[in-house]
């Protein structure tokens, strides 16, 4: 990764290289990020392709992936490190039979060997750049958002038992929001701001085209219209583009070569995962195939 020279060129092909298929601000907010070498944050609703730019930032430059996947309640312990415990109690019990003395045990049990690195100290640490994904940022508390702040701006970590520890490689980092919650100006300040859609008709067949060639072009048209038809419903989840991926393999697998109303209604719980979504579509299905230009 060192010796590659980053230019949008270089991001836009090998984008397409790794499938993965987007728009030029994308291309661009992704090549900026790299090039000025500040953490990208990616909003959008789920199932957009937030997560995957990370995962095809590192088949690009060919490093690891390190995920901190965010929760409430996340704290610095899962974030960052936890000592061994087990294994500091059995190399004191051992240390004791053996009469050593307090200052010589604790210099064994609090070194690097009893450490248990997390992401984000893995990250700072690794031999090498890689990709950090900090994902849903959003359903992390604001305390462990404004101690992350810290981590972004220096890429330093300090553990009282042995100091400071500084990234030997800045690592690229990815953060997703899904806006469950807002994000602090500060944390926002420190990034570059991108925010994905739902692709359009047109974007989302070729989508389909390249993850699922064997459907038809036919098919593969009215599917793309009648998955932004739904996105339309007011419903409670809208079918994210592994869905509609999910349901173009399914319609392959079943022979379907066109969509009438009894396959869509047989299959509609491949792309809507809720019954009151389910029913609310089923009640809209003929308008839908009709916008999708099959009725």
């Amino acid at each position: 990764m060192k010796d590659m020279e980053v230019t949008l060129d270089f991001v836009q092909d090998g984008l397409k290289r790794c499938r993965y298929i987007t728009t030029t601000k994308v291309e661009t907010a992704i090549y900026l990020a790299l090039v000025l070498e500040k953490p990208l944050l990616i909003e959008g609703p789920a199932g957009v392709g937030k997560t995957e730019v990370a995962k095809v930032l590192s088949e690009l430059f060919h490093t690891e992936l390190v995920r901190l996947q965010c929760y409430e309640g996340l704290d610095e312990a899962r974030a960052l490190y936890e000592w061994n415990y087990q294994k500091q109690l059995l190399r004191i019990q051992t240390d004791t039979a053996q009469e050593q003395g307090w200052n010589e045990i604790s210099s064994h049990i609090f070194s690097r060997d009893y450490l248990l690195e997390r992401p984000l100290l893995h990250a700072i640490s690794a031999a090498r750049k890689v990709i950090l994904l900090i994902d849903e940022i959003d359903k992390a508390d604001e305390e462990f958002e404004a101690f992350l702040l810290e981590i972004l701006s220096d890429f330093q970590v300090s553990v009282p038992e042995l100091g400071t520890i500084h990234a030997v490689y800045r690592p690229i980092v990815v953060l997703t929001s899904n806006r469950a919650r807002e994000l602090s100006e500060a944390l926002k300040r420190r990034c570059l701001h991108l925010y994905i859609d739902f692709p359009g008709v047109e974007e989302e067949a070729r989508i389909i085209a390249l993850k699922v060639p064997e459907l038809k072009e036919k098919l593969r048209r009215q599917v793309a219209r009648f998955i932004g038809g739904l996105r339309k419903l007011d419903v409670k989840k809208a079918p994210s583009i592994a869905e509609t991926l999910d349901w173009a393999r399914a319609l392959v697998a079943l022979g379907i070569e066109e969509l009438d109303g009894p396959i869509v209604k047989r299959t509609l719980n491949l792309v809507l995962k809720y019954e009151e979504d389910i029913r609310k579509a089923e009640g809209r299905v003929g308008d839908l195939l009709r916008s999708s230009g099959q009725i």
